[in-house]
């Protein structure tokens, strides 16, 4: 539902002067020289043009194909020539060439230099003596196709070199010929009562194809998109077997042929195959068949045909054309776009063709200037959109883009252009797939060329909607502008969707030309006046945009016959701008061609500069007095606002609108994106668009910085906005076929709920949540103090029951915190109970059982209470809480209330099998009231409960309660219930026997002791090790000295055994009295020093001989044996880091195990295949199959890690493993260091012999530490890194070797103890 508007115009004229009064005629007659072919030069942005004069010959012309610049073609190169009549005219970009055809077979070229001057005179390449008819150029200039006037067929290279040449008429049907098996012949259908009789040829009904007069006989070509195959329209030899016509020829690019189409009845010369290349387009007369003779109607069609010559539908074109016909045909470049050259008696047209769901629209239609002839037509071959047009004295080009013609949100009114109709349809109360529409505005136009005026097209060129009201306006090309009131019905009845009457139409003056685009806007001064403006955009005879404004000042409402209150002209000192959509007058703007904004003082007849977009926008929206939003051919969606910068939104979009607070755009990506208004002004008034969407910066990150700021919602592939119409929250998309799609996008129904819920309107807001899925939720979270302040508003609004069940239902599920979810229940159930308990008995009892957490109780003593009420509603309510809550669920908390006809009402209303319930009653309500209770709770697993209804129960059960605590471990709700009576003691006991077994036994020890039983509250200690505690208690308790003795050895052993030695002596001096045994506890812990004070101390020197010297020995040996060990280990170590950097250096590919496990399944891989390498494992794409290790369980996952982690010889982490190793061998060594520096003075002190051996070990320990020392400063020196060569393979190793990070990155580097440890007594003794 687009329009194709013309966005710039640019006319070059031969001749400076023209005067316009001359008739048709004379000045046909008039002019010598005509310009009859152009052409595009994509690489220097040139137009070349070709003029026909019979006194100079051919002469070319050159200009720019910049559309802001008017001057006048450059005479560049000339060609004489008897017979100038030109056949082509073509640049060649490759060479550089101008290669020109002419009818009488030369084939001329001239040779161009960068800025496009012909740096040589007119080279003739070849010339056919019979003449040329028909000539084309392949798309990619590679080949040159041309028919002989001897009627031959000859395909040449750019070099014209002849690859082949064949007569063009032949019987032959070509390469794609059909075979006929038999199948399907008319000879063996049924016929029904007409019998066979009817396919026997008749001489009285077989007539010959009457000659088309108007055909000038002359052969066409044209080529498919992609230059595999051209098709020619020639005229068949007549013969007594066939008719005279024009029949299709296919032909390969090689020039064999193909395929030959049947004979089309009244077929024209006009041809043009779809660049796509799904079916070629011609035209056709057509033909009505009379009893006695066959007759041409005059109406013309386009015909389609398939490359196999078969039809494919078509068109017929508007209007009555009897006196016309039909010249020429090219498809756009992106073969959207079909131009119709029409000569008419009174001037030639050209007329745009699109098509959508399987309906041509006319879009365009260009009339002739000065109603004279256009002598060419021709599309860019890059810019899809850019038509060059040729007149005898001007070369015209047309650029176009596509626009949507959308009029006020709240009608969601749309228009397109189809001919002399505008098909119109309002969304908000209709959705009217095209090409049908709600309301179909004939527009007239005055064509009487007699009457003086001048010629004006049928189809208005632009059309606009205003945006706050339903007014319409058109402009045609000559300046002629309509206005009407649309009058469309936005209430439901049957009456028609609108009723358009024409409010206003005028002819500009003649001074301004080329309109191209009008916009209308409104605004409503009161409820009885509205100020209606029509601004005119077109441009003066040198190019100049002008703008022509028409107020219609305080109209009387509702609108008829307006008359204009003012008319301002303003000239602007550029070319080819547009104006910017706006909804009220006062906000004008024009957009100059390299993006900037001018607001347009309509007082003073001036512009100023307010802001401006990166680049040009075509389309473009003026959102406020501040806010601009435009979309550039590229796909880019800009902000702007004055004073600052431009904003890139997004670099992928196809379509955007602006409704209920959103810029809404579509994306290549197939979604539609809703940036909000007030964050888009704010990045660009705080000045962080360069931070947050740069423009700078990588336009893919901006894309995706703004997918992840906006909502987004995923839409069909090519989707394009039509219209969004926030009323009823809906978007309008069109798919690329045509079709129509209408959503509710989420944040444009959470506007409409969010203004609902500000303005009070609880009921509609709680109405559009539940139509489009909305969680009820919203309704609380959007403004929670206003609405727990309103709760009665809201009941009385809702007042439906199973509404509000509906939202208290929601409520409960939502993610609101559970206190927010309790107080709206409570507050909306309270507000109900006050207003009718019976009547909301239902939405009382989902209050309380859909709050977090439920209160199934209080729900079910609502019905005890509603019993004594009502008693017929009981029965109901029942059902309903039982369909909210499990009927098992609801049983059991009816019998946890000890109330057991509440249990039987709802085991009766779930319909609960009684011989499964009735025995378990009976047996409760034969048992004490406590014991009871206890039952019941035991049954429903409380146990806490049932514990307390048994302690209440008589001390007859106390036996059963400890039990029962003991069996459900419920010490510490026992410990509470019987505190402070004469039962403690024995919980205590069963609490602290449970802690022992569980072995925690010092906490097990302390409630012993609390229990006063001092056996086992040591037995407890002992266990614990705490001897403190241990000994304190058994001298309180007056233990023999015997005993403390045996305790003293046990505990003394328990600590030996966990080396916490110093503590085992100090238990054996203090309760065992035994020196020596604390002495080799001592000395087998390396305390030396503290051996040595307690033997002094106790006068036991003899102790030194017999266990200090030899203990000292064995320490020293120990050490010097670790000594020893962690020098082996350094050694070894040290050895396989250095071969396997070696082997890292010389076989990187072994060493890091790059044979990829995902190529071994790939498909493009042969069974001779080379194995995977270093590069090719980025130029694969990895099969979804071979992918195991998504497919690991947990376990497997764990134990892969424990095996990298193992550091397996030939594994890629066995260097990582060795540096961790060598870490933890330098802490060992610290360790190492401080039993030695503790071990040291007492060698040098206890004899000769060991100040030997303290020697020997401070010797050995400190070449370790300088061995050590070397190795790590070797092992993590970084190093050096060469200079890198740029190349291919340099760059895929460096990208193969960033996913494995190296070794010394992740284990750091160690660091050697610095502290004292030697003796220098022992240095000296060493050095001497």
């Amino acid at each position: 539902m687009r329009n194709l508007v013309p966005s710039a115009t640019k006319v070059s004229t031969l001749e400076p002067v023209y005067n316009e009064q001359i008739p048709d005629s004379a000045s046909c007659n008039g002019v010598q020289e005509s310009i009859v072919a152009a052409a595009f030069d994509v690489d220097r942005g040139l137009i070349f043009a070709a003029s026909e004069d019979a006194q100079f010959g051919v002469r070319i012309w050159r200009t720019s194909v910049d559309p802001c610049e008017w001057n006048a073609p450059i005479l560049c190169g000339s060609f004489s020539s008897i017979d100038p009549k030109v056949l082509s005219l073509r640049v060649i970009g490759e060479s550089a060439q101008l290669i020109l055809v002419t009818r009488s077979g030369d084939t001329v070229t001239w040779q161009l230099d960068e800025l496009g001057e012909l740096v040589s005179g007119p080279d003739i390449v070849g010339s056919v003596d019979s003449g040329i008819l028909a000539v084309e150029w392949s798309p990619d200039d590679t080949l040159l196709v041309m028919i002989t006037g001897d009627e031959n067929l000859i395909l040449m290279t750019s070099t014209f070199d002849v690859l082949s040449e064949a007569p063009l008429h032949t019987e032959e049907f070509g390469e794609d010929a059909p075979i006929n098996v038999g199948w399907g012949a008319k000879e063996t259908q049924f016929h029904g009562s007409i019998g066979r009789a009817h396919l026997k040829p008749s001489s009285q009904s077989s007539t010959q194809i009457q000659a088309d007069l108007s055909d000038d006989g002359l052969p066409r070509v044209s080529w498919r998109g992609d230059g595999a195959y051209f098709v020619v329209s020639s005229l068949a030899r007549q013969t007594p077997q066939s008719d005279k016509g024009r029949v299709l020829r296919v032909y390969s690019n090689e020039a064999r042929l193909q395929s030959t189409a049947e004979m089309i009845a009244g077929l024209e010369p006009s041809l043009s195959w779809r660049p796509s290349g799904n079916f070629i387009a011609s035209t056709q007369k057509e033909i009505r068949a009379g009893p006695s003779d066959t007759q041409r109607t005059g109406k013309h069609g386009v015909v389609f045909v398939e490359r196999n010559g078969l039809p494919h539908g078509g068109f017929n074109l508007r209007g009555d054309d009897r006196d016309s016909g039909i010249k020429h045909l090219a498809w756009s470049s992106d073969s959207n776009v079909l131009a119709v050259h029409i000569e008419r008696a009174h001037g030639d047209v050209v007329q745009l063709w699109t098509t959508g769901n399987y309906h041509w629209y006319l879009k365009q239609e260009i009339s002739a200037p000065l109603s004279t002839r256009f002598t060419s037509v021709n599309w860019h071959p890059e810019v899809s959109m850019r038509l060059l047009l040729t007149s005898p004295l001007q070369i015209i080009q047309q650029d176009y883009v596509w626009e949507t013609c959308a009029g006020a949100n709240d009608t969601g009114c749309v228009g397109v252009i189809d001919g002399q109709k505008i098909l119109l349809t309002p969304f908000r109360t209709q959705n009217i797939p095209p090409p049908m529409s709600s309301h179909q505005l004939l527009v007239n136009t005055p064509t009487d060329a007699s009457s003086g005026s001048l010629f004006l097209s049928q189809v208005p060129p632009h059309i606009s909607l205003s945006q706050s009201h339903d007014l319409l306006a058109a402009v045609w090309q000559e300046g002629h502008v309509m206005i009407w009131a649309l009058q469309i019905r936005i209430t439901p009845g049957g009456e028609a969707a609108m009723n358009p009457i024409l409010i206003w139409s005028v002819n500009l003056p003649r001074e301004l030309r080329h309109c191209r685009q009008v916009l209308v806007s409104s605004e409503n001064v009161d409820d009885e006046y509205r100020t209606i403006s029509a601004a005119t955009l077109g441009s003066d005879v040198n190019g100049n945009d002008q703008i022509v404004i028409h107020d219609f000042e305080r109209v009387i409402l509702p609108l008829g016959s307006i008359s204009v209150t003012r008319s301002r002209t303003i000239s602007l000192k550029q070319k080819n701008g547009r104006l910017v959509a706006h909804k009220i007058p006062g906000h004008l703007a024009w957009q100059a061609p390299d993006g900037s904004i001018f607001q347009v003082h309509r007082e003073e007849e001036s512009y100023s500069q307010i802001c401006s977009f990166t680049e040009h926008c075509p389309s473009s929206q003026r959102v406020d007095a501040q806010l601009f939003v435009g979309l550039s051919a590229e796909g880019k969606i800009y902000t702007a606002i004055p004073n600052a910068e431009s904003t890139l939104l997004a670099s992928n979009v196809n379509s955007f609108t602006i409704a209920s607070g959103f810029v809404i755009f579509t994306t290549t990506s197939h979604d539609v994106q809703f940036a909000p208004l007030e964050s888009v002004v704010a990045i660009l008034t705080s000045g962080q668009g360069n931070d947050v969407l740069s423009l700078t910066g990588d336009e893919n990150k901006t894309g995706e910085l703004a997918s992840q700021a906006w909502q987004k919602r995923r839409v069909e592939r090519g989707s394009r906005i039509v219209t969004a119409v926030p009323s009823t929250m809906s978007l309008v998309l069109q798919m690329p076929r045509g079709n129509l799609e209408t959503i509710n996008p989420r944040p444009m129904v959470m506007e409409v709920v969010k203004s609902d819920l500000d303005a009070g309107l609880w009921r509609k807001a709680f109405m559009a949540c539940r139509k489009h899925r909305i969680d009820f939720s919203i309704i609380v979270e959007h403004n929670q103090e206003v609405f727990m302040a309103s709760i009665s508003a809201f009941v009385d609004q809702i007042e439906d029951v199973d509404y509000i069940n509906l939202f208290l239902t929601s409520v409960g599920r939502s993610q609101l915190p559970a206190g927010v979810v309790a107080n709206v229940c409570d507050s909306v159930r309270q507000d109900l109970e006050d207003r009718d308990l019976t009547k909301y008995v239902n939405s009382i009892l989902t209050a309380y059982v859909v709050k977090s957490p439920p209160d199934h109780e209080a729900g079910l003593a609502l019905l005890l209470r509603l019993r004594g009420i009502n008693p017929s509603l009981v029965e109901e309510a029942v059902k309903y809480i039982i369909f909210l809550v499990d009927a098992d669920r609801l049983f059991d908390t009816a019998l946890g209330m000890y109330d057991f006809s509440l249990v039987l009402m709802v085991a009766q209303h779930a319909q609960k099998d009684p011989r499964e319930y009735l025995p378990f009653l009976r047996e409760l309500r034969a048992l004490p009231q406590y014991y009871q209770h206890f039952k019941i709770n035991d049954h429903l697993k409380r146990r806490a409960k049932a514990l307390r209804s048994l302690s209440l129960a008589g001390p007859e059960y106390f036996q059963e309660a400890l039990d029962y605590l003991d069996m459900y471990q419920l010490h510490e709700e026992a410990l509470a219930i019987w505190q402070g009576t004469d039962k403690y003691t024995d919980v205590l006991g069963i609490y602290g026997a449970w802690l022992f077994d569980r072995h925690e036994y010092h906490q097990a020890a302390t409630v012993f002791v609390e229990a006063s039983d001092a056996r086992r509250a040591m037995i407890s200690y002992e266990r614990a090790l705490q001897w403190q505690e241990l000994f304190e208690l058994g001298l309180k308790e007056q233990l023999d000295g015997n005993a403390i003795t045996e305790m003293a050895y046990r505990v003394a052993d328990e600590l030996f055994s966990k080396k916490r030695f110093c503590e085992s002596a100090r238990v054996l001096l203090d309760y065992a009295k035994d020196v020596r045994q604390a002495i080799h506890s001592l000395a087998q812990g390396n305390e030396f020093a503290e051996a040595r004070r307690i033997i002094t101390l106790h006068a036991k020197s003899e102790l030194i001989d017999q266990l200090l010297l030899p203990c000292t020995l064995d320490c020293r040996s120990q050490i010097g044996d670790d000594i020893n060990e962690m020098r082996e280990q350094l050694r070894k170590q040290v050895a396989r880091l250095t071969e396997l950097r070696i082997k890292k250096v010389e076989e990187p590919d072994t060493f890091y195990n790059l044979d990829d496990p995902t190529l071994h399944s790939v498909d493009v891989m042969t069974d001779v295949s080379m194995a995977p390498t270093t590069f090719t494992r980025y130029t694969v794409a990895p099969s979804a199959t071979s992918s195991k290790a998504s497919k690991r369980s947990s376990k497997t996952k764990r134990k892969m890690e424990r095996k990298l982690g193992s550091g397996r010889k030939g594994t890629v982490d066995e260097e990582e493993y060795i540096l961790k190793s060598v870490a933890k061998l330098v802490e060992r060594c610290a360790t190492t260091q401080g039993e030695i520096k503790k071990l040291l003075p007492h060698l040098l002190q206890l004899s000769k012999a060991h100040r030997e051996e303290g020697v020997a070990l401070q010797v050995e320990f400190d070449c370790l530490q300088s061995e050590l020392r070397a190795a790590i400063e070797d092992i993590w020196k970084k190093p050096d890194e060469p200079t890198p060569v740029d190349s291919w393979a340099t760059r895929m190793q460096e990208k193969a070797k960033e996913q494995l990070v190296e070794p010394l990155q992740r284990v750091p580097k160690p660091e050697m103890s610095t502290s004292e440890w030697s003796l220098k007594l022992l240095q000296r003794k060493f050095t001497g």
